[in-house]
C-alpha cells in the first residue's frame, strides 16, 4: 500500500530514527565551508571519514569481480526502507548519507540506471516532491557521479544550506531565458544545458507534474541532441550520453556529461546545483583554486557556437 498524503515527512523521519538505532543508516559527518564566485555561494561539504563507505565498495566490486552479481536494492535492506511509493517504486534511505533524510527512489524490479527515465520514474519523484520542498535528482550513469547500476532518483529536503539561497545556483537561474515552449538556458553557465522553468503551483498534481516534466524533460533531451524516451513507454531506452538532472517545483536542468572527475574529486548531480563533496582539505583547496564553475565545466560539455 502506498503512502497517505500528507505523510512521508514523518515516515523519513521515522525511518531515520531507526535506521540509526539499529545501525543500518551510516551517516557521514561532515564540516561545511562556502566559496563566493560570483553571483553564486557554493556549499562544500569536507567528509571527515569514508571508511564504512569505502569497506562496502570494496566488496562489492570484489563480488563483482568474482562473477557474483551485487545489487543493494534487491533485497533491500528493510531497516532502509522508508514507504511504497508506487506500483513501480519504492523510497528508501540512502545508507551512506551526507545529507539528512536522503531519500532514493528505486524501482521495484531491475532496470538499468543508464536506461531514459520514464513516466513512471517521474510519477514516483513527484508522488515524493510533492510532499515537502525538496530537489530532486539523477546522475545519469557513471561519468554523471551513479555508484549503483539499479536505476533510482534521489530526493534531498531543501534547503541545501541554511545560509543563503535554497538552492545554491539559484541566482543564475533568476537571469535565465525561457521560449514559448519554457526552455531555455542560463546565461551564467559556460558549459552546455538544458532550463526549463515549470508553471507556478505543479506540485500541487503530482500526477499531472509527472506527465508535464517528462514531457520537458524529452524536449530538453532532443534540444542537447540527445535520444529521448518513447512516450508510450513500450521499451525502455538507453541513454545516448551521461547527463546530470535536477527538478525543484519552480525548474528542472539537466546537464550533459563528459566525466565523472575534476582530477579526483567526484561530482555528481548535486554539484551542479552548487553543493559539492569533498574528502580532505587539499581536495577543498584544488576546488577552491580552480574555481567551482570552472570545475563544473571541466567535466561537462562546452557550449556548442553557432
Amino acid at each position: 500500500m502506498t503512502f497517505e498524503h500528507g505523510t512521508l515527512w514523518r515516515l523519513v523521519v521515522e525511518a531515520t530514527e531507526r535506521g540509526l538505532r539499529l545501525g543500518a543508516l551510516v551517516p557521514i559527518p561532515t564540516g561545511v565551508v562556502f566559496i563566493e564566485e560570483g553571483r553564486v555561494r557554493f556549499l562544500v561539504r569536507i567528509m571527515a571519514s569514508l571508511a564504512r563507505k569505502k569497506e562496502e565498495r570494496k566488496r562489492q566490486d570484489a563480488e563483482e569481480a568474482a562473477g557474483k552479481i551485487v545489487n543493494p536494492f534487491l533485497p533491500f535492506d528493510q531497516d532502509l526502507f522508508v514507504a511504497d511509493v508506487s506500483d513501480t517504486h519504492v523510497a528508501l534511505l540512502n545508507k551512506f548519507n551526507v545529507v539528512d533524510h536522503h531519500l532514493l527512489i528505486v524501482t521495484r524490479h531491475y532496470e538499468e540506471q543508464e536506461t531514459l527515465l520514464t513516466l513512471r520514474d517521474f510519477d514516483a519523484l513527484w508522488r515524493c516532491m510533492s510532499e515537502y520542498e525538496s530537489l530532486g535528482f539523477y546522475n545519469g550513469g557513471v561519468e554523471a557521479g551513479a555508484s549503483q547500476k539499479h536505476k533510482h532518483l534521489q530526493v534531498v529536503p531543501l534547503p541545501l544550506s541554511p545560509h543563503g539561497p535554497v538552492v545554491p545556483v539559484e541566482p543564475l537561474l533568476a537571469a535565465a531565458s525561457t521560449g514559448d515552449d519554457c526552455l531555455g538556458f542560463a546565461p551564467g553557465f559556460p558549459f552546455l544545458h538544458a532550463f526549463a522553468r515549470l508553471r507556478p503551483g505543479i506540485a500541487r498534481s503530482p500526477v499531472a507534474a509527472a506527465q508535464e516534466t517528462f514531457s520537458l524533460y524529452g524536449c530538453m533531451l532532443t534540444s542537447l541532441g540527445m535520444s529521448a524516451p518513447e512516450p508510450n513507454e513500450k521499451r525502455l531506452v538507453p541513454q545516448s550520453m551521461p547527463y546530470c538532472l535536477l527538478v525543484t517545483r519552480e525548474w528542472m536542468l539537466l546537464v550533459p556529461r563528459s566525466r565523472e572527475h575534476f582530477e579526483d574529486i567526484s561530482l555528481n548531480s548535486l554539484a551542479y546545483a552548487g553543493s559539492f563533496f569533498v574528502t580532505t582539505d587539499e581536495q577543498f583547496l584544488r576546488l577552491q583554486s580552480a574555481g567551482p564553475m570552472e570545475v563544473l565545466a571541466s567535466v561537462a560539455l562546452p557550449i556548442q557556437k553557432a
